[in-house]
């Protein structure tokens, strides 16, 4: 969000410089799935619905309707035509549509070519400057930027198979495309499940970081539940992240499975978030880092980012340690340098699949590392100098005081096992390779490693090169000042490769990373291309007749579906 920047670990090294639920696998319709009435958006082969805009069916909508939308290119204005005061600027209470009412289904008939379209004019989702949409103007006449659908405190609200393009970022808390938003900045949950599925969030426009679309699929102050989740996701082209989960007091709860994320400066961000998340079965691809997830003590507030589980639940992956899991997912090809890039995320480590920055309990299974320049996966520290919120501090928040640094957390419990490495590393520096890790204080429960190993023969490359034989097991063991378990030190060429790399540190004598100030936006992927993730094609929903899309409930009959046709 712009109104408290997410770090990451590019952040890490600019401080430094200064000194259970069930796993779900098919869309879910939301609990209390009672099926209302069926609202109709748009012209199906050549039966008009009864609306012509999405908004005008939202403000007509009851509790549990369903809102079809036909293909279309969907050139909605409800931010327009309310526009925000300049005090509601930075809580995102805005979008093209705006919806406030709870158990509602947004759903298009086919994910490619029903677009929510935030150009002005010319082609859906055209790249031309003077067919953008830079939103209304606040008090000082600045355009304030466009949100796309955004979900207002509004309880167990799916949005399914549409594609959102072109949402601008601007003087507001803007450039977000599809937004389940609780109450941006209110250090509060105000929304209690949703679920997104067949969803594809883009911008083919890119003129700086000014107007740069900033959040593909965004949660932030949200409750998750047992049937949250985000399922088929597609997100490029994001200054920020293709998706985004955080600021939910611990309370995430979410499954995310068959998520394609690529071209944006990371590909997943999530600050604080904890709770329960599990992303499965997902492909992490030419980003400039894959997946970042941090603790801030500022940022999307309570500290830490900590996946222990809950009180009461177990963790929902077999094998898994904690209640946050990534699991059988795909991080490759992370090198990209020409991605929009903005602030703290576009500072994150070029050339690296996945980074944990400051986070805790966490759990790294089965997954696969391939063609990261840098490193596989980075574990790192994450310091903060911000003003904690009203009850918070560095001690009660697990956070360390360092001198010169502020309030330093440390990377603490995260299970690392049963992980394939493949030529990662290649930009040759020291410390580049399959795994670096850096702890900067004892007194620190370390992390482990167990079964990863690099396709090529042997164990995974790792850095320290050790990691495997000293810190086997999450015992619950402590970072010492000396010996075996001794915390990083300051003069470690990891550190300095990670300085380097983002660019707060030099790189003479260090290393070499590509730079570029080129940005080259990504194209969408053809209907029908491979996604990379085995057995998974792009594609749109196979049966928007059905309540979850796949297979079971037809939806009743109405002027676009029969007996769970469309006819």
């Amino acid at each position: 969000m712009k109104i408290v920047k997410h770090l990451c670990a590019g952040a890490f090294a600019l401080a430094l410089l200064a000194g259970g639920f069930s796993v779900l696998d098919a869309p879910k319709a939301n609990a209390g799935s009672t099926i209302g009435r069926i609202l109709t958006v748009g012209t199906y082969k050549g039966i008009a619905g009864e609306y012509t805009s999405i908004q005008t069916a939202v403000n007509a909508a009851q509790p549990n309707d369903w809102i079809l939308v036909a293909p279309g290119d969907y050139r909605e204005t409800n931010d327009m035509t309310h526009v925000p005061a300049d005090a509601d600027l930075e809580k995102g209470n805005f979008g093209s549509v705006l919806v406030t009412k709870k158990n509602l289904h947004i759903r298009g008939l086919d994910r490619i070519t029903t677009i929510v379209d935030g150009t002005s004019s010319g082609a859906p989702c055209n790249n031309v400057q003077g067919n953008q949409n830079f939103g209304p103007l606040d008090s000082n006449s600045r355009n304030i930027g466009r949100n796309g659908i955004v979900v207002y405190k509004a309880d167990n609200v799916d949005i399914s198979n549409l594609t959102t393009c072109n949402f601008l970022s601007g003087t507001g808390d803007t450039g977000n495309n599809i937004w389940w938003n609780g109450g941006a900045g209110t250090g509060k949950n105000g929304l209690t499940g949703y679920s997104g599925s067949y969803l594809t969030a883009t911008s083919t426009y890119y003129s700086g970081n000014s107007t740069s679309a900033t959040y593909g699929i965004f949660s932030s102050d949200a409750n998750g539940s047992a049937t949250t989740v985000w399922d088929h996701i597609y997100a490029s082209n994001f200054n920020d992240s293709g998706m985004y989960v955080g600021a939910c007091q611990q309370k995430c709860y979410i499954t995310i499975n068959h998520a394609w994320m690529e071209n944006s400066a990371l590909g997943y961000s999530g600050t604080n978030s904890g709770g329960a998340i599990v992303i499965r079965n997902s492909r992490f691809d030419n980003n400039q880092d894959g997946l970042d997830t941090n603790t801030q003590i500022a940022g999307d507030p309570p500290p830490p980012q900590n996946g222990a589980c809950p009180t009461g639940a177990k963790p929902s992956v077999k094998g898994a340690a904690t209640c946050w899991v990534l699991t059988n997912n795909i991080f490759d090809h992370n090198n990209n340098s020409h991605v929009p890039k903005a602030g703290n995320a576009g500072v994150g480590p070029l050339g690296t699949g996945l980074t944990i920055s400051g986070g805790r309990n966490d759990t790294i299974m089965n997954n696969t590392f391939s063609d990261n320049g840098a490193w596989g996966l980075l574990i790192v520290p994450f310091p903060d100098s911000d003003t904690p919120p009203v009850g918070v501090t560095c001690a009660n928040s697990g956070g360390n005081t360092f001198p010169g640094l502020g309030c330093v957390y440390n990377p603490q419990a995260i299970h690392v096992q049963n992980n394939k490495f493949s030529n990662n590393g290649f930009y040759g520096n020291e410390s580049n390779g399959d795994i670096g890790e850096i702890v900067l204080m004892a007194g620190q429960t370390i992390s482990c490693y167990s079964g990863n190993t690099n396709l090529a023969g042997g164990a995974a490359h790792a850095y320290p090169t050790n990691l495997q034989t000293i810190k086997p097991t999450c015992s619950g063991a402590k970072s010492t000042a000396s010996g075996v378990l001794a915390a990083t030190s300051l003069s470690s060429p990891l550190l300095s490769q990670v300085l380097c790399d983002t660019g707060f540190g030099g790189c003479d004598g260090v290393g070499t990373y590509p730079k570029s100030n080129t940005v080259i936006l990504g194209t969408l992927p053809a209907r029908g291309a491979a996604t990379g993730i085995p057995g998974e094609k792009y594609n749109s929903m196979p049966n928007p007749c059905l309540v979850n899309g796949v297979s079971g409930t037809a939806l009743p009959d109405n002027r676009w579906c029969k007996k769970g046709k469309l006819k």
